[in-house]
């Protein structure tokens, strides 16, 4: 884990005609060495994208069903958008045979789960647009109004919320700018949400707001007997 994905420009080498060559003494590799690297840099994660890894992304496209097959093996599944640019692996679905879960999921707090629905949210507002950015005071401006019953701990809710930005730059779901507080978010989130998983948070939402609003207007004697 230490180490670095292969540099596009060392993946640009087209070496699909040397596919049975032996990159090492021993190697009984069938894949040529550019999709070896495709394949490590899809394993790695946390996805590919044809707009910042533009060599390995031809690469991913002509090889398309060889990786899909070693992938396979490992219990994998590629999930591949062209229109998007964007490509990633996740655990193959469950069948007859329990397969192992060879990706880790990343935890999500419930802030984490509002940030990265919100982040959804906008990119199909702006499903016309090539990118997408956002400013983290529009974050917190969205975010603000699911603080529930903890209306008056700002700086509580603001750790929070800047724990899920971090989180979400690290695993590379928002991308740096170079206008500070400023990213782009990430296409694959169009990708990773499946309909009842938005439905699920978005009611949990709506029940958090209208307990936030129920707190707020009791009176202080009243919210005592609820503690």
């Amino acid at each position: 884990m230490t180490e670095l994905p292969a540099a596009p420009s060392e993946m640009a080498e087209d070496d699909t005609a040397n596919r049975d060559a032996s990159l090492w003494s021993g190697d009984s590799g069938e894949l040529a060495a550019g999709s070896r690297r495709v394949l490590v840099q899809l394993v790695k994660g946390p996805y590919l994208s044809a707009e910042r890894h533009p060599e390995a992304w031809k690469v991913l496209l002509t090889d398309t069903a060889a990786l899909r097959s070693r992938l396979a093996d490992l219990f994998l599944d590629l999930v591949l958008d062209e229109s998007l640019g964007v490509a990633f692996v996740r655990n193959a679905p469950q069948g007859e045979t329990e397969a192992p879960q060879v990706v880790r999921t990343m935890p999500l707090t419930f802030m984490d789960s509002a940030l990265l629905l919100f982040l959804r949210r906008e990119l199909l507002r702006g499903s016309g647009a090539t990118r997408v950015f956002i400013g983290r005071d529009e974050v917190y401006d969205h975010l603000n109004s699911y603080r529930a019953a903890d209306t008056t701990d700002e700086a509580g809710f603001r750790k929070r919320v800047d724990s899920a930005w971090t989180k979400m730059l690290k695993h590379s779901l928002l991308v740096r700018t170079d206008t500070e507080d400023r990213v782009e978010i990430s296409p694959i989130l169009r990708l990773v949400f499946s309909t009842e998983q938005i439905q699920a948070v978005q009611d949990e939402y709506q029940r958090l707001a209208g307990h936030a609003r129920v707190i707020a207007h009791m009176e202080p004697d009243e919210t005592e007997e609820q503690e």
